[in-house]
């Protein structure tokens, strides 16, 4: 997909998720093989602006506008994110086990958010509605999960 291609899709979604006008959106596209990433957002909540990195050199999500979408809806649940990661900084010693768990349940609970989020607005209203399978693709068998576990018996 090309820059400009990517930067329509993120206007229309940033105008369809009502991001735009409140914020300005950049897209930056990165043709760096050694970046390992499919997107990634910066924000400046205090300038109102954010910058959406789409991997265009090797992403391993094939669909650039779910991960566009997925991008976007990060920047929509900023606010929670912020008060959610100061609530547990706030509460937790950063090198205890306990911080260490509450802070990687909500990273996980929020990327687990985003991403069905992402899928349930692409499914409904985007161009391109086939899901990406290429990052399930690289992860290991379920039937792994089982190589080391002792039998009962």
């Amino acid at each position: 997909m090309d820059d400009k291609t990517i930067e329509m899709l993120v206007d229309k979604w940033a105008k369809q998720l009502r991001i735009t006008p409140t914020f300005d959106v950049q897209t930056r596209v990165i043709h760096d093989a050694t970046w390992r990433k499919t997107g990634d957002l910066t924000i400046d909540c205090d300038d109102k602006k954010a910058v959406i990195m789409i991997n265009g050199q090797n992403p391993r999500n094939l669909n650039l506008e779910e991960v566009i979408v997925h991008e976007l809806f990060h920047l929509k649940l900023w606010p929670l994110d912020q008060v959610t990661e100061s609530l547990i900084q706030s509460n937790y010693d950063n090198d205890t086990k306990a911080y260490q768990f509450a802070y990687r349940q909500f990273m996980t609970t929020l990327e687990q958010t985003v991403s069905e989020l992402a899928k349930t607005y692409l499914l409904k209203y985007g161009d391109n509605k086939t899901l990406s399978f290429n990052r399930s693709e690289t992860l290991p068998s379920f039937d792994t999960l089982y190589d080391n576990v002792k039998s009962l018996k």
